[in-house]
């Protein structure tokens, strides 16, 4: 699973640190005196503007951002993080508009988005057609084996490909939605689904056409082009923006689900209703994701919650009731225009109220925002610094480590479930009986995760949330090791449960940390890395193969035991670094508050030459 498709806000504040006011860093300004209590010169701006400068820039103060997906932003044009563009103001599509496109989107995303995750279940179909057999020895053959050496080698490349794909499409992906928009991914999308569809059809169809890895490649390059830009349907209604984000991020869980759907179908009609047939009707799923994006859909999404509350605060102003012009007419004329100004600024006024909120849902939940900052320990720890400098820190280092050895773990589990009881157990039904169990619970662990890990988001600090996901990869990493049917049970229960809570705790803890600001760079170093060294998976499979004769216990235990020495640094040093930050922005704080306590009479005379 990609990282970036799971995050648990698209929008949120940055902790912009105190500093001083840009006019007195500038060379221009040179400082008069030095002594005590003399603070230079900025007599090149009138006293009037002076106090409100000191006051207005030199601060410590909060800013709402939306999630910049842009890994490789240009220096030269501000980030969508910083600056968002485009999009229409909800209130001006219908209700029952905006409610279908919803909808729409979901189940998108319910069909489309992360099927190649449903390996685990596609994987039996594969090995009934047949799929690459032709690498089986002849002693193989003639022993009966369901599957031979290097055949269930070629598989789970085929799935640790498609994996990968995922995590480092999601670079292209994020960059081509900040800039382009919505609509041009979701073409994209629908378009190397198709061209996926009929890889693998073709594939099938032509027993001398191995097309399953590329048409592989193109069904999880579809999925991350959908699956990404769905996020925006959020601001459709950014009251409701968490529960959407969460249903969609749920949708992209069960999309597991259809290569289970399809493996049930196969199986009842005895093998009639072949793989070809599956991925030629399944052409049907791009075509009208294609042909909605020019209906339904919006073509650049919505505006965000920080560009609405800027219009909002100007609406509010009512100062903007009077022009200059006005002198030029009588006073009945003025008071009547102004009464007609009144009424359309109250009138926008409302209508964007109706969509973001009243002044006391806004103040609510800035104030459940604040509550979840003082939770996490740490917020604000990175924010407001350059991205190198972010990567440079234990904070980085230690995530990635941990983050590359989860997705290892998890994706060398999803490709070698059966295989690995199989060992274990001893027993070839029993395996294939806990496989199918996996194939049910991944989807619906995925669903029904999503209550429980935002009241664990909003309710831990990091540092416990990080302990809670130690605590769960060390338990499943070892029920993954105990050759017992209990076990096995157990341990699909607490990894379909640990799946969608570490991605949305690592997706909290990338902006908690380092900030909204930042998050392309951050998270496309993090995705493309863990998805390149997802590459060794294969690697791990002949391991387990040829060293220790099919025995994964070993590879098991020694992934968790890694995961657990560097998750227990993290977690050491999130607590340690917690107080460090926290006594440093309480300096900050107090700084700023005596800044802002300055007198008048001090800005405008011992603040001139």
């Amino acid at each position: 699973m990609s990282l970036v498709q799971r995050v648990t806000s698209i929008e949120g504040t940055d902790r912009e640190p105190p500093r001083l006011p840009d006019e007195w860093r500038s060379p221009s300004l040179t400082p008069a005196r030095r002594g005590p209590g003399n603070y230079g010169s900025i007599s090149a701006f009138p006293s009037s503007q002076r106090f409100s400068q000191l006051h207005g820039k030199g601060s410590s103060r909060s800013l709402r951002r939306v999630i910049s997906y842009d890994a490789l932003p240009r220096s030269q044009q501000p980030s969508q993080a910083t600056h968002p563009t485009g999009g229409v103001i909800p209130y001006k599509v219908p209700n029952g508009k905006r409610i279908v496109q919803v909808i729409f989107t979901v189940i998108s995303c319910w069909l489309a988005s992360g099927i190649v995750f449903g390996f685990a279940a596609l994987k039996p179909v594969l090995i009934s057609e047949g799929v690459y057999r032709e690498l089986c020895t002849p002693e193989e053959l003639i022993a009966g084996v369901e599957v031979c050496y290097e055949q269930d080698l070629r598989l789970n490349l085929f799935f640790a490909i498609a994996s990968t794909t995922c995590n480092v499409s999601a670079l292209p992906v994020g960059t081509i939605l900040d800039r382009y928009g919505p609509r041009v991914c979701a073409v994209i999308g629908s378009i190397a689904l198709a061209i996926g569809s009929v890889l693998m059809a073709y594939a099938f169809a032509v027993p001398r056409f191995d097309g399953y890895i590329v048409g592989n490649i193109f069904l999880a390059v579809g999925g991350t082009f959908l699956f990404v830009p769905s996020y925006s349907i959020a601001n459709a209604f950014p009251k409701y923006s968490g529960t959407i984000v969460a249903t969609v991020t749920g949708a992209f869980d069960a999309s597991a689900a259809v290569f289970l759907f399809y493996r049930l179908a196969y199986e009842s009609s005895n093998g009639s209703f072949t793989p070809e047939k599956f991925f030629f009707g399944y052409l049907i799923v791009p075509v009208v994701i294609l042909l909605a994006q020019f209906t339904l859909m919006t073509p650049d999404g919505y505006k965000t919650i920080p560009q609405l509350e800027a219009k909002l605060e100007k609406v509010e102003d009512s100062t903007n009731d009077v022009h200059d012009s006005d002198e030029e007419l009588s006073d009945t004329e003025v008071r009547q225009l102004r009464a007609r100004r009144r009424e359309h600024r109250e009138s926008k006024l409302a209508d964007l109220e109706s969509v973001v909120g009243d002044a006391e849902f806004r103040e609510a939940r800035e104030q459940k925002e604040e509550e979840r900052h003082a939770t996490s320990g740490v917020w604000g720890a990175l924010h407001g610094r350059p991205a190198l400098v972010q990567m440079l820190t234990p904070w980085f280092i230690l995530i990635t480590v941990i983050t590359v050895l989860q997705m290892l773990r998890m994706n060398f589990f999803i490709a070698s479930i059966r295989t690995q009881y199989e060992y274990m157990l001893g027993s070839d039904s029993a395996a294939r009986t806990i496989n199918s169990f996996f194939d049910y619970a991944l989807p619906i662990g995925g669903v029904a995760a999503t209550p429980l890990i935002g009241v664990l988001l909003d309710n831990l600090s990091t540092a416990d949330m990080l302990t809670v996901l130690v605590c769960l990869t060390t338990a499943v990493g070892i029920l993954g090791s105990l050759p017992f049917y209990w076990a096995a049970y157990a341990n699909i229960v607490l990894f379909v449960l640990l799946r969608p809570l570490y991605y949305s705790a690592m997706s909290n803890f990338a902006t908690t940390i380092f900030g909204f600001a930042t998050f392309g760079k951050i998270y496309g170093t993090i995705i493309c890395l863990s998805g390149l060294v997802n590459l060794f998976q294969p690697a791990i499979d002949a391991l387990t193969y040829e060293a220790l004769d099919g025995n994964p216990i070993p590879v098991n235990l020694v992934l968790a035991a890694l995961g657990f020495i560097f998750g227990v640094i993290l977690v050491v040093y999130v607590r340690l670094r917690g107080r460090i930050v926290r006594k440093k922005q309480a300096r900050e704080d107090a700084q700023v508050e005596r800044m802002n306590m300055i007198p008048e009479s001090i800005a405008e005379s011992d603040f001139e030459e």
